[in-house]
């Protein structure tokens, strides 16, 4: 399930997309028009910055910045960022597990091919696509 981090996240980034005239956007701003708490917005761009997918100023002037053009962000990038892993099960998801029914799991191709329809559905849509 995409939490609401993931959902804030993308709805951050298409904000900032679509009222960019090349100046930072103040989180207050995008916080008035997304109807998001500005203050549990401060943690989702601060993991945002991290991630590279923005860029911040602070002071008289300052916000956020995308760092590309939203047509070089899969959305999938944006929510793996702030989610974590898509994996479906546990011995996808910790590549450092080692599941002992590994060779005789008869569902293990089964959440490899639906883990392969999520990640390529989400990192075929780009921001662009959303604005």
């Amino acid at each position: 399930m995409i939490s609401t981090k993931g959902r804030y996240a993308l709805r951050v980034m298409i904000d900032i997309a679509q009222n960019s005239d090349g100046n930072y956007i103040p989180l207050k701003d995008i916080a008035e028009r997304q109807e998001i708490s500005k203050k549990y917005l401060e943690i989702i761009v601060k993991e945002m910055v991290g991630g590279g997918l923005l860029v911040g100023a602070s002071g008289k002037g300052g916000g956020y910045k995308l760092t590309r053009k939203p047509e070089k962000y899969p959305v999938g990038e944006i929510l793996e960022l702030m989610e974590g892993t898509m994996s479906s099960v546990v011995c996808l998801a910790d590549k450092k597990f080692k599941c002992p029914r590994r060779k005789a799991c008869e569902t293990l191709p089964m959440w490899e091919e639906y883990d392969k329809m999520v990640h390529d559905f989400f990192y075929g849509k780009k921001l662009s696509d959303l604005i």
